[in-house]
């Protein structure tokens, strides 16, 4: 006669207020309770639906049963921003208010909901995974005509897609779009919906070529020139403008071979006059030091071209950036960006003249002297003197009377961890002695050749570039012949 199966015993609820149940499908198995009566469950599957509590010291979980002391994890009734039984009751209360367009409850529920994804990414991911993108995009949707309930769906949006740009579709690319182009002279709603945009393109490729040929480049174009022309105060709106401009030429996301980051660099200048709309809104905002690092930032960015380059001289843009770095010079934000934006001008030879002729040697060399003890300047100064020298025997010169290769060096000693600086710096010594023999004397009673030499043993990615400054400067340097043309590997 068949034994009847055996049953696992199940296992004692523990009190409701301190269970924290993992999430589950509602095709998992009850807890205690095998999927198949016929097979015994294994021991991981067992152990994974034992109810666990956080301990208050730590943030391991452990079993109910431990004997130590447990604080439980109880639903919190008053909405706060600081526990993850918020957010389904968020979802729940929004959920209900889009069913019934109870247009009273939804400002509670979208601020709520915002302030909840704005604490952590932890909350966006949870709030992602149950549902809440297609509640706030039908919340936006039932929004349509009411622009201050617009406003917090869109702020609301904005908080969801940060760092979720995959949770984005086409109606809600349609929705936004909408939205900027008819509501283009409200500086509130245009400056939600360009969070929006921003936070949908970064890592993203597809959102960014999709918006890109749904017309966004000159929607943020407009809205800087609209900010100037009837929003003078408008700092935040343009400075936003600026960044997602900037986001629309990375080429961040790792999921495509390659992006269109030229491409839509090319479109900006080219199509929508970005490099004069960025220098008039850089001109009109001389004392607001975050717009003019932001506009600093875009403008380094679209520099991807000789023309391009040499516009932006043309435009005035160079000049007010040399005025800028000596204006700033004690904000350091304001200090990077403007180097990372001559670095990138200087990438045309005659440009590199005319940076020179403007006097900004001395300026890079006073930023990085000034700031010695920020490696991001640092790097930022050492690789536009690098860009200077470049090619240009009479500029390095300049550079050498500037005190351009001392910063240097003393940067090196200051951040002898920091892989970029020494590159950048040991890059622009083998510059200016390439084509200026003359100045390996007066660089290697500096003590260059030591800093080079340790700069090449505790960093890999400084071989190359170390190895070629010392060969430049005379010093005595093992070059070996990694392969021969005989058959077998390279030599390691």
């Amino acid at each position: 006669m068949a034994q009847p199966p055996i049953t696992p015993k199940r296992f004692p609820d523990p009190e409701p207020a301190l269970r924290c149940t993992p999430a589950r499908s509602e095709a998992a198995p009850t807890l205690g309770v095998s999927p198949r009566p016929w097979e015994p469950l294994s021991l991981q599957g067992l152990c994974a639906q034992i109810p666990i509590t956080i301990n208050h010291r730590s943030h391991y979980p452990r079993p109910i049963s431990s004997p130590r002391p447990r604080t439980p994890l109880y639903p919190c009734t008053l909405r706060c921003s600081t526990n993850p039984w918020c957010v389904p009751q968020t979802l729940e209360g929004l959920a209900r208010a889009v069913a019934e367009q109870d247009v009273a409850q939804l400002p509670q529920q979208l601020a709520a909901l915002a302030a909840q994804c704005k604490e952590q990414l932890a909350f966006r991911c949870l709030a992602g995974r149950n549902g809440a993108y297609a509640a706030v995009l039908s919340a936006c949707q039932l929004a349509a005509g009411d622009r201050e309930l617009l406003l917090q769906a869109l702020a609301a949006l904005a908080a969801l897609l940060d760092g979720q740009p995959d949770l984005l579709d086409a109606a809600g690319r349609e929705l936004l779009l909408r939205s900027l182009r008819e509501r283009r002279g409200d500086a509130e709603v245009a400056l939600a919906g360009i969070r929006c945009v921003r936070h949908a393109c970064l890592k993203h490729e597809h959102n960014r070529q999709a918006f890109v040929q749904g017309g966004v480049l000159p929607v943020l174009t407009g809205a800087i020139t609209g900010a100037l022309a009837r929003h003078g105060s408008a700092a935040e709106l343009v400075r936003t403008a600026a960044s997602a401009l900037r986001v629309m030429t990375f080429d961040d996301d790792i999921r495509v071979p390659f992006g269109h980051a030229h491409d839509h660099a090319k479109m900006i200048v080219l199509e929508n006059d970005g490099l004069r709309v960025l220098i008039e809104a850089a001109k009109a905002f001389r004392d607001n030091s975050a717009v003019l690092s932001e506009l600093c930032a875009t403008l380094s960015r679209l520099s991807v071209r000789n023309e391009f380059c040499q516009e932006i001289v043309d435009l005035g843009g160079l000049n007010f950036m040399v005025t800028l770095l000596a204006d700033c010079m004690e904000h350091p934000d304001v200090v990077k960006q403007v180097l990372s934006a001559i670095r990138a001008v200087a990438g045309n030879d005659d440009v590199k003249d005319a940076i020179v002729d403007a006097g900004a040697t001395e300026l890079i060399v006073l930023a990085i002297s000034h700031h010695l003890g920020n490696p991001q300047i640092c790097e930022q100064g050492c690789a536009a003197l690098c860009m200077l020298a470049l090619r240009k025997p009479e500029n390095c010169g300049v550079i050498m009377e500037g005190g351009g290769a001392l910063a240097a060096l003393q940067a090196m000693k200051a951040h002898p961890r920091e892989v970029a600086v020494q590159k950048q710096a040991c890059m622009l010594i083998r510059n200016l002695v390439s084509r200026s023999r003359e100045l390996c004397g007066p660089i290697l009673a500096l003590g260059a050749e030591v800093l080079i030499a340790e700069a090449r043993a505790a960093h890999r990615d400084c071989d190359d570039v170390a190895r070629a400054a010392l060969r430049d400067l005379g010093c005595q340097v093992e070059l070996r012949e990694l392969w021969t043309g005989q058959r077998g590997g390279l030599a390691q």
